[in-house]
């Protein structure tokens, strides 16, 4: 129950190849944070974005014991964190609390700010030096509502700084694009697929031309998979993340699951042509240039075969080479934030 670490070979810059520097992503519905390791390789450590509460009695404190389950104490009552919050909840049939929603933290949640700082404590852990960098991700300004990102930025920007981190945002759409375009000159789209929405960024070698969001992700996903289908939202999570293809549903369930996914491209490509073909100063490139796709959203079953085949049914406004998923779908955002650091350092 307890968060996942990945190491990889890290073969994005040589000027990668320095010790200092974290990656942060601040998601939805996971953290990732990102740091060098001492191979020259880039460990990432994830936790998903949630917490349970549950009453401070003797029973469930014995029960917490015996399954073996990490809790801390906040405000009388046991609070479980993360990955285990969300097996739990899933046990019981009760929903997580969540500090974040639709890609800001939750102006409705009142314990999550204290939740969230003991849950990016437990993946970057402090700074190895006073004042190390720390690049972290935060979404673009959405096309289709009214959210603005300056108080959500200035929140962890303080929270980290106050950690001893020199803190920095970085869109993380642009993330994706350090993180998996770098042979391209880091020239090309990048797309984060989160669970509170989606970002896009066109980026011409390491420097944003466009940056926007769409307020639909994974949440959208689970809302609607639920209100359809009549069940709790983290049945329908589970459902989602068990292991299906989009491409090819072997239930009613599975049904509404890629339904709601192939929407939720459709609209994010559609708004993507559409500020192409409307905005000004739009960057013109003569050569194709690559999407890369990533996200934790992104990472389900047939997402890139129908992000292509979606892709095949406009008309879009620049030449377009290679359509790809980044391999780590869910750390590419933080292994981008880190590539950032160093490269900012």
């Amino acid at each position: 129950m307890d968060h996942t670490e990945a190491s990889t070979t890290n073969s994005t810059s040589d000027a990668t190849k320095v010790a200092l520097g974290k990656g942060l992503d601040i998601g939805t519905a996971n953290l990732a944070a990102a740091v060098q390791n001492d191979e020259d390789g880039i460990t990432v450590t994830v936790e998903r974005n949630a917490f349970l509460d549950i009453g401070s009695d003797v029973y469930s404190k014995n029960m917490l014991t015996k399954l073996k389950v990490p809790y801390v104490v906040h405000n009388g009552k046991l609070v479980v964190l993360g990955e285990s919050a969300f097996e739990l909840a899933n046990v019981f049939g009760k929903e997580t609390r969540r500090p974040m929603k639709d890609g800001l933290i939750s102006p409705t949640e009142i314990d999550a700010m204290p939740m969230i700082k003991l849950i990016i404590s437990k993946v970057l852990g402090d700074p190895r030096e006073q004042g190390e960098n720390c690049y972290f991700s935060v979404p673009a300004e959405s096309l289709d509502v009214d959210n603005n990102v300056v108080y959500h930025q200035g929140l962890f920007e303080g929270m980290l700084n106050k950690m001893g981190y020199t803190a920095k945002a970085i869109n993380e759409a642009h993330a994706v694009v350090f993180s998996e375009l770098a042979e391209q000159e880091f020239t090309g789209i990048g797309l984060s697929f989160g669970g509170g929405m989606a970002n896009a960024c066109v980026c011409y070698k390491t420097i944003p031309c466009l940056s926007f969001s769409v307020a639909r992700g994974g949440d959208w996903i689970d809302s609607n998979v639920a209100n359809v289908l009549g069940i709790k939202k983290s049945r329908a999570t589970y459902i989602k993340e068990r292991g299906i293809d989009i491409r090819d549903p072997k239930s009613r369930e599975e049904e509404a699951v890629a339904i709601y996914y192939r929407n939720l491209i459709s609209y994010t490509l559609e708004n993507i042509k559409n500020r192409f073909e409307t905005g000004t100063n739009m960057p013109m490139f003569n050569d194709p240039i690559d999407i890369a796709c990533a996200g934790g959203t992104a990472m389900i079953g047939g997402f890139i075969e129908v992000f292509r085949d979606e892709f095949g049914k406009i008309d879009f406004p620049i030449p377009v080479g290679r359509i790809f998923r980044a391999e780590d779908s869910l750390q590419a955002v933080a292994k981008g934030c880190l590539v950032a650091a160093v490269i900012g350092d």
